[in-house]
């Protein structure tokens, strides 16, 4: 998966809100999600993200890796992340 990060035009709240100007969307994130998009923020690659999430979380690493390719896949279809 090509390096992701987050949409210029997209507002990241510290409790997990996101605010997407250019269409009005609203979005709710939980701790798992902020944690993704902290990274993102930071530049960290896929596998550094998955790491960093895996030392915050007790959970299997293919269910991890899985599950975090799919909230990026979801991110990318909401265009709140950009590749880049």
């Amino acid at each position: 998966m090509p390096k992701q990060k987050i949409s210029d035009a997209l507002a990241v709240s510290e409790n997990g809100f996101l605010f997407l100007p250019t269409t009005g969307e609203t979005f709710t994130v939980n701790e798992m999600g902020k944690l993704i998009l902290k990274c993102l923020q930071e530049g960290l690659e896929l596998q550094q993200v998955i790491t960093a999430v895996g030392n915050e979380y007790d959970v299997d690493p293919d269910d991890l890796h899985r599950d975090i390719i799919d909230f990026m896949g979801q991110l990318k279809q909401f265009q709140l992340v950009v590749e880049g």
